[in-house]
């Protein structure tokens, strides 16, 4: 069997333990011929891509980001390539693509299964927002960076008495922000799932600070607004690649935050900083069986599905359950959130 492979969208710690374990899988288990396409969907369709043996994965489990690159890539050419899709198999003679990515990739995946390209996909996202998977690799890893910031932040925060606004990656669903919170003892977590009142939120510094508190951590998402009214607060544009523009939640926050508390308020955004560096021993155990399963599902033909936790065991999905929906914070988990204020 010849295999591709490609890493399409936002990078994420945990992509190269994937590319390793498809490699070793379906090499040294199957006999197989892998080759990598470069800077994802746009490799596919321009025809650049390279051999991956043995050697070429050696070394590559603990490092971030994707040693094959990658890159977003307009709708119109991923429509093309969907168009295309048979012929794409037989000019490099692929039977079967493996495509690593999040909800935009995984539908694209779908489109090119449809059109008849065997698919077998493998998720992936920090946010943690695909609903036909318990879990994805890369968020252990951006909540252990979020929280470790959060840890450092409180230490400076008290010494100068001040609040920081601490925003976390996060576009549409909030698991970064609650669980980084969550673990860092934040006072506030803002979430997309629900629009924050700011009044209650100043309500609870200044209560903490009549305490005899000496700061306060805010963790917002990226994709948080407040409630209509709360604060000027304006939507951002679409980008090409159908993504919203979010207009900097956490510098907004904090400037509104310092003006109506009279104390200093400071923002800091971690944004790609989530994103790189060394994934977890979480992130990297996950993305191995994920890689590995799919070699699997390519032997076995399963195409059309995708690698999806469900509790400890490794199960396919159909790739049109993985991008019906977001998986977004539930009430229940807020609720959890709350009672420890």
């Amino acid at each position: 069997m010849r295999i591709g492979i490609l890493t399409a969208g936002g990078d994420c710690p945990g992509l190269n333990a994937v590319i390793r374990s498809v490699v070793h899988r379906a090499v040294a288990g199957h006999n197989d011929e892998v080759i990598g396409f470069e800077d994802g969907f746009k490799g596919l369709l321009d025809g650049h891509y390279r051999p991956l043996d043995l050697n070429a994965v050696s070394g590559i489990l603990a490092r971030g980001g994707t040693i094959l690159g990658s890159a977003r890539l307009e709708r119109a050419r991923l429509r093309e390539a969907a168009e295309n899709a048979p012929d794409i198999a037989r000019k490099f003679g692929i039977d079967v693509l493996i495509p690593i990515g999040g909800e935009g990739t995984l539908t694209a995946s779908r489109m090119l299964a449809d059109a008849g390209l065997p698919v077998v996909g493998v998720p992936k996202t920090i946010d943690n927002d695909i609903s036909a998977t318990d879990r994805t690799f890369g968020f252990d890893t951006a909540v252990g960076v979020a929280t470790e910031a959060m840890d450092r932040l409180k230490t400076t925060a008290e010494s100068h008495q001040r609040v920081m606004v601490v925003e976390v990656m996060g576009r549409h669903a909030g698991w970064i922000a609650l669980e980084s919170g969550m673990a860092a003892g934040a006072h506030a977590i803002c979430l997309p799932e629900r629009p924050f009142e700011v009044d209650a939120l100043v309500k609870m510094i200044e209560e903490r600070f009549a305490q005899g508190k000496r700061h306060a951590i805010v963790c917002v998402a990226e994709g948080a607004q407040p409630a209509a009214g709360s604060m000027e607060y304006t939507r951002g544009a679409i980008d090409q690649f159908g993504h919203e523009r979010f207009v900097g939640i956490g510098n907004l926050l904090a400037g509104e935050l310092e003006r109506r508390l009279g104390k200093e308020s400071k923002p800091v955004i971690l944004g790609h900083v989530q994103r790189g560096g060394t994934p977890t021993a979480y992130d990297r155990v996950l993305a191995t069986r994920f890689g590995w399963h799919a070699v699997e599902a390519a032997h076995r033909g399963d195409f059309g599905h995708m690698t999806a936790l469900r509790g400890t065991d490794i199960v396919m999905a159909p790739l049109a359950d993985a991008v019906s929906e977001l998986k977004t914070v539930p009430r229940h988990r807020m609720d959890e959130a709350e009672s420890v204020f």
